[in-house]
This record gives structure tokens, C-alpha cells and sequence, in this order.
């Protein structure tokens, strides 16, 4: 069965003077990245760099990986920053959530702030989180206090952090599943009102992004923050035999797969055998064991 990924994105700008969340998706040699930004006010300026930065971010972790395309973005804002002295504080800054799928290998996920990603193994499951929030009310909460009700809004990293060491968080987990980004404006409603997420997360990825935005918009209060949503549906196991002779298939380098049989001579991207490599590759040996047709 030949899989194909897709994915959607929904934004309401909530209570807000301008929407300054912001998506964007890259692929390269096979590699697909996934980001979010959540800009840290609500300027237009912030709207227009978020939407840059998202895209370049997305490039970058494309290329590179999800942890190492988010610290070349974050060094590369802090050094900016950097330079402006203390009219850096009056500069664009945002929070980031970046996932990364490629064929054969676990879904690699990096973030700075609180935005979050979240992984719903199986249709009708609640979904999973992946990252931790960066903020004040998670560093109360590792040192056994409670927290108060503003210390969420308190981040502490974010792209355009100049600190020696700013904490960049990262994961690896498997590469199926649906996937979902989400700034705080779109999951802390829902959370203040313990209304589980994964009602709204049926139907196709753009059916679920908006009934998830949507739903926090509804329960949130008069203050509604800009809420945004990227779901995207990660490769199932596809169909693995060799289109020549039917036999075992090998994942080379770069998404190269060849046949395992050695009077066959059939090769090709993986990408055209199955459109994506999903859970039934044998990530230590790099290879699948599939029937003969």
C-alpha cells in the first residue's frame, strides 16, 4: 500500500490585533521539515518577521535536522540581536516548534518557548506530547512549587535569546502517526477548560486543524490568543517489495533502495516505491523483509 503524507494548517487570530503565529514546510533530498513560530507580541512587524523566520526555520532543519536547523536560526537571531544593544528588547522574538520526517529514520522534534508538539500514534488515540514548555511555570513546577496563573506567559527561551547557554529542547520518536504543532493559543484553552485535544483531531489533516482552532477560540476567555495548528499525517509502513521480482528491499544512503536479490538489478528513490519509508524498515540492519509477491 503506497502512503503518502499530507498535512494542514489552521490560524484564528483570536482577541489579538495581528496574527503572529506562522507555519511553513520544506523539503529536501527526502527530508521533510515542519515548523511553527508564535510571535512574542502582536506588532506588524513581529507578524513579518515571524512569517520569515518560520520559513527559513523550515528550511534549515530540511537541510540540516530538527536540533541543528533550529540553532543555526536561533544563533543567527541572537547574533542579530546582539548587535542592537538594548533596542533588542524592542525587536521581534518568537517561540518555535520544528518536527523532521525522512524516510527510514524516527520523527526528530526541536523547540525553544512554549510551543508544542504532540504525536497521536493510532486514528481516535489522544495524542501525545513530545516537548516540554520553556517557561516559568515549568521551572516551578521541576522545583515542587505551584505555580501562578501568569507564570505560563513567562518563557524562558525563545528565538532571539542572547543568553550564554539557552535551553533548546529535542526528541526522537517513531516516524508515523499524525502530527501535531501547536502554539499555546490553540492547547491551553482546551487545557484550562480539560477538554481532551483529541476530540478534535478526526477527519483529514485541514478538517482537524481547523475544529482544533476552533475549539480553543470557543474556550477561551475575551483575551483569546492567537491560535495556530499544523497537523500533518506521517507515513504508515508502505509497501516494501521490490516492483521487479518482488523480493527484499534495501534502503541505501540518501533514500536510495535497491533489491536485495542479486540477479535483480532494479533501483530507485524509496520515495517512488512507497512515497514515504514508514515503521517497516528495520532501522539497525536498514533493510525490510517483505513476501514475494
Amino acid at each position: 500500500m503506497s502512503t503518502r503524507i499530507t498535512h494542514g494548517a489552521a490560524q484564528v487570530i483570536g482577541g489579538r490585533s495581528h496574527q503572529c503565529d506562522a507555519t511553513a514546510t520544506f523539503t529536501h533530498e527526502g527530508r521533510r521539515a515542519y515548523a511553527l513560530l508564535d510571535g512574542i507580541g502582536s506588532t506588524q512587524e513581529i507578524q513579518a518577521w515571524t512569517r520569515s523566520a518560520a520559513r527559513r526555520l523550515a528550511r534549515a532543519a530540511a537541510r540540516t535536522g530538527a536540533l541543528k536547523g533550529l540553532r543555526l536560526i536561533h544563533a543567527g537571531r541572537a547574533a542579530e540581536l546582539t548587535e542592537y544593544g538594548w533596542r533588542a528588547e524592542y525587536l521581534p522574538k518568537a517561540v518555535a516548534v520544528v518536527a523532521v520526517t525522512e524516510p527510514g529514520k524516527p520523527l526528530e522534534v526541536a523547540w525553544c518557548g512554549d510551543a508544542r508538539a504532540y504525536l497521536v500514534p493510532a486514528p481516535g488515540a489522544q495524542p501525545e506530547r513530545l516537548t516540554t514548555d520553556h517557561n516559568m511555570r515549568q521551572v516551578l513546577l521541576d522545583l515542587d512549587q505551584v505555580p501562578g496563573p501568569y507564570a505560563r506567559n513567562r518563557v524562558t527561551s525563545y528565538l532571539g535569546d542572547t543568553s550564554p547557554e539557552p535551553p533548546l529542547g529535542s526528541a526522537r520518536t517513531r516516524g508515523t502517526g499524525r502530527l501535531v504543532l501547536a502554539s499555546d493559543g490553540a492547547y491551553e484553552p482546551l487545557e484550562d477548560a480539560e477538554v481532551p485535544m483529541g476530540d478534535y483531531l478526526a477527519g483529514s489533516p485541514h478538517q482537524a486543524a481547523r475544529a482544533l482552532v476552533k475549539a480553543a477560540i470557543a474556550h477561551a476567555d475575551d483575551r483569546a490568543d492567537n491560535a495556530t495548528v499544523l497537523i500533518a499525517d506521517l507515513a504508515a509502513a508502505p509497501d516494501l517489495a521490490c516492483p521487479e521480482c518482488g523480493g527484499r528491499v534495501v534502503l541505501q544512503s540518501r533514500g536510495w533502495a535497491t533489491c536485495a536479490t542479486p540477479e535483480c538489478t532494479w533501483g530507485d528513490m524509496a520515495a517512488v516505491l512507497a512515497g514515504a519509508v514508514g515503521s517497516g524498515w528495520d532501522l539497525t540492519a536498514r533493510t525490510a523483509s517483505v513476501p514475494r509477491a
